[in-house]
């Protein structure tokens, strides 16, 4: 068991060390500076100019070709209640601001923008749940958060979201894999520097649903908490499990402050 621990502290430091750091963004350009607060900034930031650039149009940003998928969805009856969700929301400017509080403490469960979709799915359209990683879901993720961009993060940690809290920041900090690493040891003491080809960042979370030019679509913020597992070599949990929602209210946590971009474009 000692060797085995051994081996894969060898592994990992190997892992961390390959790729010198580079020259970081600066953090002083104006157009940086709205992506910035305190010490932490997003992935934006770290984003090459062409990357930031398709972005910034929504013309050339690739996640667009969801969120008018679900701009349809959006007026489209479905379930026997024979509802919409403009029957409910009327235009989806209605939702401005709701997202930064996401994920929340519904009842007895913590929620993400996610699963209220499906709870509005389920209960008020009587409709099938989408499937997580469904075009459906991501588009209508997207759409939601989108109404919110440039408004800062600004979910609550206290009451009853207090447990759940601490829960994501103890896997946030818990070793875990073969390689025996915890998300810090990328996001919090190696940021800045590169993992094989991967510029590390700070993790932040306010850009998601996301479209990563790796993956050729969008994405969401628990696909990319599954990938980091498995880079790690550590058994995933699914999307929409209580393991990575209070990871999610952690890290949306550590990126209060910084401004919603969904639908963001990343490497």
């Amino acid at each position: 068991m000692k060797l085995q621990s051994t081996i894969a502290l060898g592994i990992a430091a190997v892992v961390l060390s390959v790729g010198a750091s580079i020259a970081g963004p600066d953090l002083t350009d104006p157009k940086l500076k709205p992506y910035i607060n305190g010490k932490y900034y997003s992935g934006y930031v770290i984003n090459d100019p062409t990357t930031r650039e398709m972005q910034d149009d929504d013309f050339q940003n690739p996640a667009f070709l969801w969120v008018e998928q679900a701009e349809e969805e959006w007026n489209k009856v479905d379930g026997e209640a024979q509802k919409s969700c403009a029957s409910c929301h009327n235009d989806p400017e209605s939702l401005k601001g709701a997202s930064t509080t996401y994920p929340k403490v519904d009842g007895d469960k913590l929620i993400t923008v996610e699963h209220r979709i499906n709870q509005c799915r389920t209960q008020r359209m009587k409709a099938k749940a989408w499937k997580w990683e469904s075009d459906a879901m991501l588009g209508t993720s997207a759409l939601v958060r989108m109404q919110s961009r440039g408004m800062p993060v600004n979910v609550k940690v206290d009451g009853e979201a207090e447990l759940h809290f601490e829960q994501g920041k103890e896997f946030y900090h818990q070793r875990r894999g073969q390689l025996d690493l915890a998300c810090i040891h990328c996001h919090v003491q190696n940021n800045g520097n590169m993992v094989r080809s991967e510029l590390l960042s700070h993790g932040m979370p306010n850009g998601f649903p996301t479209y990563r030019l790796k993956w050729q679509k969008l994405g969401s913020l628990h696909r990319r908490f599954r990938g980091c597992n498995k880079n790690i070599r550590a058994q995933p949990y699914k999307q929409g499990s209580p393991e990575y929602t209070s990871l999610e209210l952690y890290v949306m946590r550590r990126a209060a402050g910084l401004p919603v971009e969904s639908p963001s474009v990343r490497k």
